[in-house]
């Protein structure tokens, strides 16, 4: 396939006095699988789309507008025409604070609300849209870093390969809340929870194909954590750096990647501004290299599902990245372009 269609979600306006967002909404975006080149096709204009999620059948878009729980902040539903312009369906209130991540499963959409530190679960009809909430879940705690960690912060809703556990990472409480989807809705499941490194700040997580593994981000330590379940938990076992060693910055971690093959790891960091490539050798991780992005403020990443290409997003020099992933991991840039303002999310 030459060309391949994305989606890229932006800010729109000011959201806290150190983010303020010059985007246009959501973007549709052609890859061409030659040369790396990126094109514009169509943009829906809408409020802060700091996160993305596709339907599993490429039909649907579904968004959360992040705002503070003052500005009544939105899920919105999307059908993608054949074009790959996007036409709206509807759009249900979010009864909670700078939601910040957005997931599906089943016909659910789950979203992470930052500011409120809980998680919203929404219907979905037989034609796409949106129903009304149905569960609130609400964390409490704190952790140890008093200016970030004054409360509970979710962050990321997680989906298990088996499509029946569910994650939740939790900056604010340095844990990792368990969940077991019943069909219907989420089970809290506490004795499961996983705790990672005080004052890490766990912000994303992905998995190992078959679910054995998980890597999880830490944005306030930029260490990765490395989680292995056993006896029906995922447990710490290790953590790796994800910053070099020279470094005398804060880090502001703020993406995580596997890829495809599974061989290797990506995650991102804003302070540094780069790239950092893990090799996956069984339950270890190996650095391979530093990619330095020459942008500001290196907030999201993706893999495109062949493999062949990482498009990574600065928020405020509006950079867009292409990189192609050569065999052993390492990036080499192809193209690059500011087309899109305040990128923030790349979904494929």
């Amino acid at each position: 396939m030459i060309i391949s269609t994305f989606f890229i979600g932006s800010y729109t306006q000011m959201l806290t006095p150190e983010i303020n967002g010059f985007g246009d909404g959501i973007s549709t975006i052609q890859l061409n699988n030659i040369t790396g080149e990126l094109s514009v096709l169509h943009t829906m204009k809408t409020i802060n789309p700091s996160y993305l999620v596709i339907s599993e059948d490429g039909k649907f878009l579904y968004c959360n507008t992040e705002v503070g729980l003052d500005k009544m902040p939105k899920v919105q539903a999307y059908q993608i025409n054949d074009d790959f312009s996007l036409e709206f369906l509807n759009e249900q209130l979010i009864s909670g604070g700078y939601p910040c991540h957005i997931e599906k499963l089943d016909n659910n959409i789950f979203v992470a609300c930052y500011e409120t530190g809980n998680i919203l679960q929404f219907p979905l009809d037989s034609i796409g849209k949106l129903l009304k909430c149905t569960n609130n879940y609400q964390h409490t705690g704190v952790s140890i870093n008093k200016e970030r960690q004054e409360s509970t912060h979710a962050h990321q809703v997680a989906i298990h390969p088996n499509k029946k556990e569910v994650y939740v990472c939790d900056l604010g409480i340095d844990s990792i809340k368990a969940y077991h989807f019943n069909g219907t809705k989420l089970i809290a499941e506490p004795n499961y929870d996983t705790k990672v490194s005080m004052g890490g700040g766990p912000r994303h997580m992905v998995f190992n194909k078959n679910g054995t593994l998980a890597y999880v981000l830490n944005e306030l330590s930029g260490e990765v954590s490395v989680l292995k379940f056993i006896e029906n938990e995922f447990q710490q076992i290790s953590t790796y750096s994800s910053i070099p060693p020279n470094f005398k910055g804060i880090p502001s971690a703020s993406a995580i990647r596997i890829h495809p093959n599974q061989t290797f790891l990506y995650t991102a960091n804003r302070t540094l501004d780069a790239i950092t490539v893990f090799k996956i050798n069984n339950e270890k991780l190996e650095v391979v290299e530093y990619k330095y992005t020459e942008g500001n403020e290196l907030r999201e990443f993706n893999i495109s599902p062949n493999g062949k290409w990482l498009i990574a997003c600065h928020q405020n020099s509006h950079d867009t990245v292409v990189y192609k992933v050569q065999n052993d991991g390492k990036l080499i840039e192809k193209n690059r372009t500011k087309a899109i303002k305040t990128p923030v999310c790349v979904v494929f």
